[in-house]
């Protein structure tokens, strides 16, 4: 448990048990931007690849008196520029009735310090266009929009289709 100046508010890294509550969070995110039929996490497949050989993500959980009202799932990318590894938020989500108490702050800093402790270069996200309010909480927190950047996306069939193409050859 991680304590926070908020009060009855902890902060916890998820465990292998936690995989229901990761789900919660995720189809709750999913609901909110309009995404649910993109869903195709499991209780199986996130115990896999957050708890299983290989931890491809790491989860925080924000608790009110115990109770889990809101998630990060975050990893580690890598910048050749700054030839240091970076902190990627994938998602953030505080349940509705419990924004505007400061828990989504706590848990950015919280993000921030672990970013500075593990010499991170930089600590980034994205963050949907027409979501003003989170855009302006961003804001607010000092984060700058990349304008210039463009998120691009192959997955499905066209991933499949594109790693076609490459053909191994024997040497």
């Amino acid at each position: 448990m991680i304590k926070t100046a908020l009060p009855g508010v902890r902060l916890r890294f998820a465990r292998p048990g936690d995989s229901t509550q990761v789900l919660e969070f995720i189809k709750s995110l999913a609901a909110y931007e309009r995404m649910s039929d993109e869903v195709l996490a499991t209780e199986e497949t996130i115990r896999k690849t957050l708890f299983g050989e290989k931890a491809y993500a790491e989860v925080i959980f924000a608790e009110l008196d115990g109770k889990a009202v809101g998630f990060a799932l975050f990893f580690h990318n890598y910048s050749t520029f700054v030839s240091r590894p970076g902190l990627y938020l994938e998602d953030i989500y505080i349940y509705p009735e419990y924004r505007g108490r400061g828990i989504g702050k706590m848990m950015m800093t919280y993000l921030a310090q672990l970013a500075v402790e593990r010499d991170c270069g930089r600590f980034e996200w994205s963050c949907l266009k027409w979501n003003k309010p989170s855009l302006d909480f961003y804001a607010s927190l000092g984060a700058e929009t990349m304008d210039e950047w463009v998120t691009l996306r192959v997955s499905g069939k066209k991933l499949k289709n594109l790693a076609g193409f490459f053909k191994p050859q024997e040497d």
